[in-house]
């Protein structure tokens, strides 16, 4: 198949890139991205493998045999959220997962798109969503979005996909947001909002969403298993790093001014900035080549 334009949410002043998970079981988990999320390997090292789609990375798993398993309460991650091109692709995608007795946690429309949840087998979260047009989502007279979370029709959606081949997750697929487990909320909004510069697009109780560019989100925060979570210690499973693009060199200019001013602490290379937010949890800020 070949690949589609970007994605709304890529093509805002910054996205999510890439997101990386430190697993115990390497073959197994990534034996799982591969055959039910339809990720192609990109890249293999001694301790690790990168995984994407039509060359494009967007999972680094590395192996720790000796990491403790990340606890349910620990700061870290909610779910990865792998965005589909469109919703054709997310029917044809169920149809594979049923096919393939994939065990699903959840289903839901939130009116900006509709999600499907499920995890991984070392319990790392995992969304798979396609975004209705952008074009129909109700904006807030402060600019926030209208969000819900209904009940999704699975069975509706599974029959209107494509009796074709599944061939892997398609073309122009890319990780649309990160959802993250925080210790509290203002602490959050703090280092989001007013340190890296993303607005807050929504708020449910116990949560907010971060973007740029009018998208719904590309970051999420929430302390719903997590309230009063400390930073992630060294040598935990569970989500180690991921990445910001800017496709707006100014915006990423402004973030590392406002690290700089608040002496937050961040380590400069290779044309990015590296640092980690509250929690422990890493984060680069790159822009886009």
């Amino acid at each position: 198949m070949t690949d589609t334009a970007p994605s709304y949410a890529l093509t805002r002043p910054a996205y999510v890139g890439q997101s990386h998970l430190v697993v115990r079981d390497l073959p197994l988990v990534s034996g799982f991205y591969q055959s039910m999320l339809g990720l192609t390997p990109i890249e293999k090292t001694a301790s690790g493998e990168v995984l994407g789609v039509h060359g494009k990375p967007l999972l680094l798993l590395t192996t720790d045999k000796a990491a403790r398993t990340a606890p349910r309460n620990a700061a870290g991650l909610f779910h990865t959220a792998f965005l589909l091109p469109d919703r054709n692709e997310l029917a044809r995608w169920l149809r594979h997962a049923a096919h393939s007795n994939v065990q699903l946690q959840g289903a839901s429309d939130h009116l900006v798109s509709e999600a499907i949840y499920l995890a991984d087998p070392e319990g790392n979260g995992i969304e798979v969503y396609a975004d209705r047009s952008h074009d129909i989502w109700k904006l807030h007279q402060d600019g926030m979005v209208e969000m819900a979370t209904l009940a999704l029709d699975l069975q509706k959606l599974y029959e209107s996909a494509p009796q074709d081949r599944w061939e892997g997750m398609a073309g122009g697929s890319a990780i649309g947001h990160i959802h993250l487990q925080v210790g509290n909320i203002p602490e959050a909004d703090a280092f989001y909002r007013d340190v890296l510069g993303l607005k807050i697009m929504a708020r449910y109780p116990g949560a907010s969403f971060f973007a740029t560019g009018g998208y719904h989100h590309h970051v999420a925060a929430n302390i719903w298993n997590s309230r009063g979570a400390t930073a992630r210690t060294a040598g935990m499973t569970g989500l180690s790093d991921y990445t910001l693009r800017f496709n707006d060199r100014t915006a990423l200019d402004a973030a590392v001014a406002k690290l700089d001013t608040l002496e937050i602490a961040h380590d400069k290379r290779d044309g990015g900035v590296s640092l980690r937010d509250p929690w422990g949890i890493g984060l680069t800020l790159t822009a886009e080549a």
